[in-house]
C-alpha cells in the first residue's frame, strides 16, 4: 500500500534523530490522523531508564499536542529483534488503543524495507475499548 510506503518512509527519517547512548537501538516512528497529518516520533533514552521514551509514544503524544486529528495508522521502523520484526513495546500499545482505538493501523519494518501490517487489537488483544469522551 503507497501510504504505508510513505508512513515507513517518514519513520525512517526520524529513526535518525534517535538519542540512543545506552543500547544503540534506533527506533523511529510515524503516526498519520484523520486529517492526513503525518507526526514523527524517535526514541529518546536517558540514563534513568524509566525516563525513556518510545518512538511510538513520541508520534502518537504529538499528535494530541498538536490537536492534529484521530491517528488511524502507526508505523515503526527499528532493527530485528531475536530475528523478528519488532513491534511497539505493551506500553505504546496501551497508548496507541486510548488514542487510535482497536482498529489504528500497525505497520512495523526493518531498515531494509520489509514490513508487516497488523492492528492493535490483533497485537492487544484483550484490551478495553477507547474511552468515551
Amino acid at each position: 500500500m503507497a501510504e504505508d510506503a510513505d508512513l515507513i518512509s517518514a519513520a525512517a527519517g526520524a529513526r535518525s534523530r534517535s538519542h540512543v547512548p545506552y543500547s544503540g537501538f534506533a527506533m523511529g516512528a510515524a503516526v498519520r490522523t484523520d486529517t492526513g497529518e503525518v507526526l514523527l516520533g524517535a526514541v529518546v533514552e536517558n540514563v534513568s531508564l524509566g525516563l525513556a521514551m518510545c518512538a511510538e509514544r513520541v508520534a502518537l503524544f504529538s499528535a494530541v499536542a498538536t490537536d492534529a486529528g484521530t491517528p488511524v495508522a502507526l508505523a515503526l521502523v527499528a532493527p530485528r529483534t531475536d530475528g523478528q520484526l519488532t513491534h511497539p513495546c505493551g506500553a505504546c500499545l496501551r497508548v496507541a488503543l486510548e488514542l487510535g482505538g482497536p482498529g489504528l493501523r500497525i505497520v512495523v519494518a526493518d531498515p531494509d524495507g520489509f514490513s508487516q501490517t497488523s492492528d492493535v487489537s490483533t497485537l492487544l488483544p484483550a484490551g478495553p475499548h477507547k474511552p468515551k469522551r
